[in-house]
């Protein structure tokens, strides 16, 4: 640009900064990580601040999300109803027993597959064990193989060696617990006889009774069996053939314990059952907050 009077004109350019200046927008970010840790904070006291039955009710929620929003589903979660969340429902001691027997039931179950495992005369026999975790409880079954007469002679209640090893591991496994069991008998749908007196039913009866037995030999208390079950060819393991050997079974259910409506909490449930289970939940549940 051309001077005036002699003199040179100088143009400064100067850039407009948007924001905070140097600050920039960083203030906001301490600002959210500082509200969000008072929020946490509260959230702490408040917690703090609940009955036993309370922080009960938490945990189930946190030990089982997906089986306490179930138990719910009717209605509102109490985790979300403001002032009143101290009047608890009942449903929220199912969630916290059925979580902790899935627990435990999972635990004994690799417990008793392991035991299996190292079995080398089952290995042997070629002796099928099913271990699982059902809605039920844990189930035990000892499924015959295509064979047909790993664990009994067919149309027979007399025991093969496999079927009494096999019940006497299971026993020893099941022995250092008070849950009460259920041993069920199956068979296939293969007919005695039309005028045959002794049938698939007397049979199913009588096998169960056996494993009764043996198991009993093994150390569980009598009074720990609650059921013997005969299904004769009512529920099929394969339902597509119902003469097919792995129908041929011997089941030894532990089965979830019911908690009634009237069961307030674990003391109050624990007093009036057996179950090692059950009764163990009262101790874990005693944590300092």
């Amino acid at each position: 640009m051309a001077a005036r009077g002699g003199k040179k004109i100088v143009i400064v350019k100067k850039k407009v900064m948007g924001g905070g200046g140097h600050h920039g927008g960083s203030w906001k970010v301490a600002y959210a990580d500082f509200v969000t840790a008072m929020m946490a904070f509260f959230m702490v006291m408040w917690i703090l601040g609940m009955d036993d039955k309370t922080k009960q009710a938490i945990e189930g929620y946190f030990a089982n999300p997906v089986g306490y929003k179930k138990g719910y589903g009717a209605g509102s979660s109490p985790l979300g109803t403001g002032s009143a969340v101290n009047a608890l429902q009942r449903s929220p001691m199912r969630m916290i027993v059925r979580s902790t027997e899935q627990r435990t039931f999972e635990q004994m179950r690799q417990a008793i597959l392991d035991k299996l495992a190292t079995s080398d005369s089952l290995k042997r026999l070629n002796a099928q064990v099913d271990v699982q975790v059902t809605q039920e409880g844990l189930r035990i079954e000892l499924v015959e193989s295509d064979r047909g007469d790993v664990y009994f002679p067919i149309g027979s209640s007399r025991m093969n060696t496999a079927t009494v090893l096999t019940l006497q591991l299971i026993g020893q496994e099941l022995a250092p617990i008070a849950q009460s069991l259920i041993i069920e008998g199956h068979t296939d749908s293969a007919p005695f006889g039309r005028d045959a007196s002794y049938t698939n039913w007397e049979l199913s009866a009588d096998r169960a009774n056996a494993a009764r037995r043996v198991l009993q030999a093994a150390g569980i208390e009598p009074k720990r069996i609650s059921e013997v079950r005969g299904y004769a060819d009512t529920k099929p393991r394969v339902l597509n053939d119902p003469k097919a050997p792995a129908n041929r079974r011997i089941s030894v259910l532990i089965p979830f314990t019911v908690v009634p409506e009237s069961a307030a909490n674990a003391a109050e449930l624990a007093s009036g059952k057996r179950d090692s289970i059950v009764n163990s939940i009262t101790e874990p549940l005693k944590k300092t907050y």
